[in-house]
C-alpha cells in the first residue's frame, strides 16, 4: 500500500473550498494534462454521497479508465472517492478540510495498491508515486487558486 499525504493552505471559506473541490468541472480542469473526460455516471455539477463517476484519461501514453464512487461525506469537513474499477488494485482517496485563523488546510490522503506484485512495487517506487504526488499538486493548486478567486494558471 502506497500512502501519499498533501497539504494546502487556501486563503477561502471552508464551505467554498469543500464545494470548488467536489465540483467535476475543475476537477476536469486540473486534469487537463491528461486529456480527462467523464466518460459515465455523473457528468457535471459536484459530486455528492453515493455519485459514481467513470473517468477516461492518458497516462502514460495509455488510454485508462477509473471508476469511483463517493463513499464517505461530512460536509464540509471530508469526503472519499473509492475506486470500483481502474488501473489500480485498490484505491481511497480522502479530502479534508479544516478551519485554522482565516485560512482552511485542504488535506489529502490517497492510498493505492499496484498490481504486478514485485513489478508493480518497482514502477511505483521509482515512477508512480511521484507521478501521482505531482496529479495531486496540479489539483490542489487549481482548487486553491479558484477557491481564492484568482485566475487559473496551468
Amino acid at each position: 500500500m502506497t500512502t501519499i499525504i498533501l497539504s494546502t493552505d487556501i486563503n477561502a471559506d471552508i464551505e467554498k473550498c469543500f464545494d470548488v473541490s467536489r465540483d467535476i468541472g475543475i476537477h476536469l480542469i486540473s486534469a487537463s494534462g491528461t486529456d480527462e473526460r467523464v466518460a459515465s455516471g455523473k457528468f457535471i455539477g459536484l459530486c455528492e454521497l453515493n455519485d459514481e463517476i467513470t473517468r477516461e484519461a492518458k497516462h502514460f501514453f495509455i488510454r485508462q479508465k477509473l471508476s469511483v464512487k463517493i463513499t464517505g461525506m461530512n460536509k464540509p469537513f471530508f469526503f472519499e472517492d473509492t475506486m470500483t474499477k481502474g488501473a489500480f488494485r485498490s484505491m481511497k482517496h480522502e479530502h479534508y478540510y479544516e478551519r485554522r485563523s482565516e485560512k482552511t488546510v485542504m488535506k489529502d490522503v490517497l492510498n493505492y495498491e499496484v498490481p504486478f506484485n514485485f513489478i508493480g512495487k518497482i514502477f511505483d517506487f521509482l515512477i508512480l508515486k511521484k507521478y501521482m504526488t505531482d496529479f495531486l499538486k496540479i489539483r490542489n493548486l487549481t482548487i486553491k487558486q479558484i477557491s481564492e478567486g484568482k485566475d487559473f494558471k496551468s
